[in-house]
């Protein structure tokens, strides 16, 4: 998995490509947290993005929580039909914000 990070003002947006898994989730939370000591608003581009596992379901899922306590946003775009079916089939649809 690779993560680029392209910040404008106070929001940025973090582009992950590749497999969120067991061995990625770490990396990806880490900027999720990272992105959240400078951001109020953060968008995570998952065009590229082919599996997310639980591991991945709960990095997304430290990132919304984050989100809400510094009263800040989190965005899915882009999300593809496989990981967009993970997330409905887990209800993940219905916390996270995807555009």
């Amino acid at each position: 998995m690779t993560v680029t990070k392209q910040q404008a003002g106070e929001a940025v947006t973090l582009l992950v490509e590749g497999r969120v898994d067991t061995n990625t989730s770490p990396q990806l939370q880490k900027e999720i947290l990272a992105a959240f000591q400078t951001a109020k608003a953060l968008t995570l581009d998952l065009e590229k993005v082919v599996y997310v596992s639980s591991a991945g379901l709960r990095a997304l899922l430290i990132g919304q929580k984050t989100a809400a306590s510094k009263r800040g946003s989190m965005v899915l775009l882009h999300v593809a039909p496989p990981v967009k079916a993970v997330l409905d089939s887990v209800g993940f649809s219905k916390i996270l914000t995807i555009q």
